[in-house]
């Protein structure tokens, strides 16, 4: 039972009284519980059963099911992104050895790699017109940790660059599988 005494500045103090499941006279100023026998048993009791064995698995088959269609879906968005994030640091690198290959005329050699694209390379051919800032900051690893392949010439283009996948190994399916510029 909750009671609040209202308070207005044009009206005398007037208890207002709530009581579940009960009539509300707010003339009454008694603060008496009703007798026993006016208490309506089938009320009292139904809010004090609680939940049926049956009420409680309908519950926990209908979560499994939920589960069951929800977990896989977040489950493969990590493996998602990541493949999403080795496409734009490839295309990334493909446009910075475009730029490269606009100052020097040629792409770097498989042996000079993608440092070339870091600091100006000492190998031959050493490129006559090498960008004083290099063309990126830093080269990128893959989101697996590993460095990424470069091929000049390459088996898919002018020149190759991948990522060897989550094993790191060539080959694969899956997240194992290579993600190469051939691929954008």
């Amino acid at each position: 039972m909750i009671r609040l005494n209202t308070n207005c500045k044009d009206m005398p103090a007037i208890p207002v009284i709530f009581d579940l499941g009960r009539s509300i006279n707010i003339f009454d100023d008694t603060d008496q519980e009703p007798p026993m026998d006016q208490i309506d048993m089938k009320q009292l009791t139904r809010f004090n059963q609680g939940f049926t064995l049956i009420e409680i698995m309908v519950v926990i088959v209908i979560l499994g099911v939920l589960a069951a269609l929800i977990v896989p879906k977040v489950m493969s968005r990590p493996d998602e992104a990541r493949i999403m994030a080795t496409k734009q640091d490839l295309g990334a690198i493909s446009q910075a050895l475009k730029l490269y290959k606009l100052d020097n005329l040629r792409y770097p050699t498989t042996e000079q790699g993608l440092q070339a694209l870091i600091s100006k390379p000492a190998l031959a051919p050493v490129p006559p017109n090498w960008h004083g800032n290099g063309y990126l900051e830093k080269l990128p690893k893959d989101p697996w940790g590993s460095a990424y392949q470069y091929l000049q010439p390459g088996t898919h283009g002018e020149v190759d660059i991948m990522s060897y996948g989550a094993d790191g190994e060539p080959g694969g399916e899956g997240n194992n599988a290579d993600i190469g510029s051939w691929d954008l």
